[in-house]
């Protein structure tokens, strides 16, 4: 009866763990740089923020013309509020979803 000795057994275990390192080892370098798609949201991100600053200063003037009037509706005001707080706290709110669900 042919039995195979400890180190002959544990030989094809350390080539399938070093093939699996040595596999490994390139996708932790891609991952490392950055993604064509990450580079682009983030120019898009840059260009819209820089976009809706404008917008939300004239939105939160316009918003106190109306109120000093008396001419606003709350839901209104509300609302501006709101969007303005999901524009700019897109980053942030995004981080702590990706946070909850452990991605």
């Amino acid at each position: 009866m042919l039995t195979q000795s400890t180190s002959q057994r544990r030989l094809p275990q350390q080539r399938l763990r070093a093939v699996a390192l040595l596999s490994a080892a390139p996708l932790a370098v891609a991952q490392a740089q950055s993604s064509p798609f990450m580079t682009g949201a983030t120019a898009l991100q840059t260009n819209i923020l820089a976009w809706l600053t404008p917008i939300a200063i004239i939105l939160v003037m316009a918003l106190g013309a109306m109120a000093m009037a008396n001419r606003l509706s709350w839901g209104w005001c509300l609302g501006a509020i709101l969007g303005i707080a999901i524009a700019f706290g897109a980053p942030q709110i995004v981080t702590w979803v990706r946070g909850m669900f452990g991605v």
